[in-house]
C-alpha cells in the first residue's frame, strides 16, 4: 500500500506538473517527512484510535483473528509510515518521471501519435521508475529493523522492538540474530533492486556483463 500510493502520487505530480495538484502533493509530502514516525503514530493514536473504535491502539490482533481484524489493526501503523514515506518517495518519482518525459524518445513517442498511456508505459514508466526502484532497495532494511519508536508506540512485536528487549535484557543470542536477519534483508533488498534496475535498464545489464 505503501510503496503504490507514494509512485502514483509521484506519477500525478510529474503529469500535472507545476499546477496546483503537483504542489499540493509536493507540499503535503515535505511536511509529512518533516515529521518523525512515532510523533506521527501519536498524533494517529490521538486524533482517530481515541475518539474512534474502528482504528485500534495496538497493532497486533488478538491470536486466532480473521484477516479483516488484522488489516484493521495495522491501519494505523501503516497510515504513519505512509506519511514518513509518501513526500520521499513520491519526489524521487515525480523528479524521475519529468526527467523521462523531457528527453527526446519521450517526444517522439507523442509526435507519432501514441496515446498517453501508451508512452507512461512502453517508454516513461521504466525509464522513470529507476530511481525510486533504488532508493526502495535501501529503505526496505530499515523498515524491518528501524521503525523501533513506532513499534513501541502501537506495542508491535517487530525485529526492531526485539533487538531493543535482547540490549534491555543482555540476550546477546537473540541481539547477534537480529541484527544479522536485518543486515541480510537489507543486503537482499538492496541487491534484488540492482538486479531490478539491470532489467530495467539494457545499459546496466550490459555493465553488469562486461563486469
Amino acid at each position: 500500500m505503501i510503496v503504490p500510493v507514494s509512485i502514483l502520487g509521484g506519477l500525478v505530480a510529474a503529469y500535472k506538473k507545476d499546477s496546483w495538484i503537483d504542489r499540493l502533493i509536493v507540499n503535503t509530502g515535505l511536511a509529512f517527512s518533516a515529521i518523525p514516525d512515532f510523533v506521527a503514530g501519536v498524533f494517529l493514536l490521538a486524533f482517530l484510535a481515541v475518539p474512534f473504535d474502528f482504528f485500534k491502539v495496538q497493532a497486533s490482533a488478538p491470536p486466532g483473528s480473521g484477516p479483516l481484524i488484522q488489516i484493521q489493526h495495522l491501519l494505523l501503523p501503516v497510515i504513519a509510515v505512509l506519511m514518513v514515506y509518501f513526500g520521499y518517495i513520491a519526489r524521487i518519482t515525480r523528479a524521475g518521471t519529468i526527467t523521462a518525459l523531457d528527453s527526446d524518445y519521450a517526444r517522439t513517442a507523442f509526435m507519432r501519435g501514441l496515446s498517453t498511456g501508451r508512452v507512461f508505459r512502453k517508454h516513461i514508466a521504466r525509464n522513470a521508475l529507476q530511481p525510486t526502484v533504488a532508493v526502495l532497495g535501501t529503505q526496505l532494511g530499515y523498515l524491518f529493523g528501524g521503525m523501533v519508536a513506532l513499534e513501541i508506540v502501537f506495542g508491535y512485536q517487530g525485529v526492531g522492538n526485539l533487538i531493543i528487549r535482547a540490549v534491555d535484557r543482555a540476550d546477546y543470542p537473540v541481539l547477534r540474530a537480529g541484527v544479522l536477519t536485518v543486515a541480510i534483508i537489507y543486503m537482499l533488498a538492496t541487491l534484488g533492486a540492482d538486479l531490478l534496475v539491470a532489467w530495467m535498464n539494457p545499459r546496466a545489464r550490459q555493465t553488469l556483463g562486461d563486469n
